[in-house]
């Protein structure tokens, strides 16, 4: 079993209001890389910085990595668009940097990384992977993506996306999301049955890679796990634009789950996902390492989802997760 981590930018996350995913922006552009270091490495070692929110949670990068620790499994990072290097070793698809999706073109390079990360996707050898992606902004580019698709809106709020933030600015995503799609000359669900082209004008270089990856995967019959939340439900309303018809896979956290802008189980409905929900009970943690996640921050990214999916399954208790994020935590200078 292997985890493929895609790991991105967008000049979105620099929109005011829109990401946590990093302590200020200038420290954001590089938590993408730093996430890989952590899950390759245990700790940034070429990144300046260690992933974190305004307050201070550390990255979902450290979870994911501490189930590694537990577990041992095979790890894959596919460079989707990195602004700024990483020390983690990666596959290039040719992605590059995306841009502010109010922009007209904002993933130039959309189409080429596709294809590439489909071929990508082909040609693993493993039985089953699980997907996690690591680009701040992204659920605002997912929320774009869906537009343009015409599949916004798949809960009773209508947020479409959950968020880092504990208070989800769905309206100021909106506002982005119009814009965008009036930079693009698009009307809502005007690329639907085409998501490249929704990828290309309204999304990021990670969902491209994702939904690629994925469906090279499937064309091959590897099974195929969505490690993540509203992005990665994204990436499967993208396959179901490419023509995929069976049902999905999706693990994602209890904190997305929980999240009042979402409903989590009309988008599994619409988009026929089996979602697993794994709890990591960080309420039982006592320790600022997990008041973040339980005040609503995070949520999920660098396939903390699967990853803890993965601990439930083989049996591994969370107390043991727990206990092995403390040791990662103190490990790390900047947060000990």
């Amino acid at each position: 079993m292997r985890v493929v981590l895609a790991v991105g930018t967008t000049r979105t996350a620099t929109i005011d209001g829109i990401s946590a995913a990093g302590a200020d922006a200038d420290a954001m552009v590089h938590t993408p890389s730093a996430d890989a270091e952590i899950v390759s490495y245990g700790e940034p070692v070429r990144a300046p910085v260690v992933p974190v929110s305004p307050t201070g949670t550390p990255t979902p990068a450290l979870v994911t990595r501490a189930v590694r620790d537990l577990m041992d499994f095979d790890v894959t990072v596919v460079d989707a668009g990195l602004a700024e290097p990483t020390g983690a070793p990666t596959v290039t698809v040719g992605a590059r940097p995306g841009g502010d999706v109010r922009e007209e073109d904002p993933v130039a390079t959309a189409h080429g990384a596709f294809e590439a990360a489909r071929q990508f996707g082909r040609a693993l050898p493993d039985d089953a992977i699980y997907l996690g992606e690591s680009i701040p902004g992204g659920t605002t580019t997912a929320l774009g993506v869906q537009a343009a698709l015409g599949e916004r809106g798949r809960s009773d709020s209508g947020a479409g996306v959950s968020s880092s933030l504990p208070e989800n600015p769905v309206e100021r995503k909106r506002e982005v999301v119009a814009e965008g799609l009036a930079a693009s000359g698009l009307d809502e669900g005007a690329a639907a049955g085409e998501p490249k082209v929704a990828l290309r004008r309204m999304g990021d270089p990670v969902l491209a890679v994702v939904a690629g990856t994925a469906l090279g995967c499937l064309e091959t019959d590897t099974a195929v796990t969505l490690a993540g939340g509203t992005q990665l439900a994204t990436a499967a309303a993208l396959l179901r634009h490419a023509g995929v018809e069976r049902t999905l896979a999706l693990a994602t956290t209890s904190f997305v789950a929980a999240d009042p802008s979402l409903d989590l189980d009309a988008v599994a409905d619409s988009l026929d996902l089996s979602v697993t929900v794994t709890d990591p009970e960080f309420d039982e943690g006592d320790h600022r390492a997990f008041d973040g996640y339980l005040a609503g921050e995070a949520k999920e990214g660098v396939a903390m989802g699967g990853a803890l999916a993965l601990a439930r399954a083989a049996g591994v208790p969370m107390a043991d997760v727990r206990d092995r994020v403390l040791a990662r935590y103190r490990a790390l200078p900047d947060l000990s």
